[in-house]
């Protein structure tokens, strides 16, 4: 229903009868319908881990790190086009400063804010990489960009950017962040 209908628009009696049940059911569950949300956005955010790992366990050296970043943002975009609507929410009630959801949100994009982080300091500590750059600010901003642009990625078809460049010109930042080099060329 979060698909097909403004998050403000759903209400218990409508929930309950899709689901096949009544409002009473409903609330021996949840005390209301961002209550009901919320777990659905817990579930999704025990998904993202896969994508840290992606991050961590990938190797970031030549060739195979572009390849690890554009498999990375790919991944990143599937995950947030399944999880669209239930992400429309979470974003919605935390700019609104429910804590719960800001909580959420937290969750969901700190493991691989820490694994980019991780594939910083590796690559500085093994390669010309820019060492003045601190690793978790420049993965939260990497992470930033991956969830805006995720988030806007209709908008930018709108203004008729293709979903396949967006997606290449970020894997290409991703690259050039995380291992301080040029992607390959044919990249």
């Amino acid at each position: 229903m979060v698909h097909s209908t403004p998050f403000r628009d759903l209400k218990v009696v409508d929930i309950a009868r899709q689901a096949g049940t009544s409002p009473a059911t409903f609330y021996q569950y949840f005390p209301d319908v961002e209550a009901a949300i919320l777990v659905l956005a817990e579930e999704m955010a025990q998904q993202i881990p896969e994508l840290g790992a992606m991050a961590k366990e990938r190797s970031w050296k030549g060739r195979a790190g572009y390849d690890t970043a554009a498999a990375l943002v790919e991944a990143f975009m599937e995950f947030w086009e399944t999880h669209r609507a239930v992400l429309r929410v979470v974003d919605l009630a935390t700019a609104e400063g429910d804590d719960r959801f800001r909580k959420i949100r937290s969750q969901l994009l700190n493991p691989l804010t820490r694994a980019l982080a991780d594939a910083i300091e590796r690559q500085q500590a093994t390669s010309k990489h820019p060492d003045d750059l601190d690793p978790m600010a420049s993965a939260g901003v990497l992470v930033a960009m991956l969830a805006h642009v995720a988030s806007h990625r209709y908008g930018f078809e709108f203004w008729g950017i293709r979903t396949p460049d967006t997606t290449r010109s970020m894997a290409r930042i991703v690259h050039t962040t995380v291992t301080g080099q040029k992607p390959p060329a044919d990249s």
